[in-house]
């Protein structure tokens, strides 16, 4: 009997949780595929800058406080 890996991969927890193929395409709905994953930051840069896409994270609000019930 063949055992099962405990690990599932990003295409898959994406489905589990958000019921998204992210796999099929929306224009035609044939298959996409992975053609390469980019992990060093300078990668990543790089084509963003091609792409003319933004390099920098976009800055977030800090947290705010609960708010206070009435009456407290």
């Amino acid at each position: 009997m063949k055992q099962r890996t405990p690990r599932v991969d990003w295409a898959e927890l994406l489905s589990r949780t958000f019921d998204f193929d992210v796999f099929a395409c929306v224009r035609c709905g044939g298959r996409r595929r992975v053609l390469a994953y980019v992990n060093e930051a300078g990668g990543v840069r790089t084509i963003l800058e091609h792409l003319g896409l933004p390099t920098v994270g976009v800055r977030l609000a800090p947290a705010r406080e609960p708010p206070q019930a009435a009456g407290c």
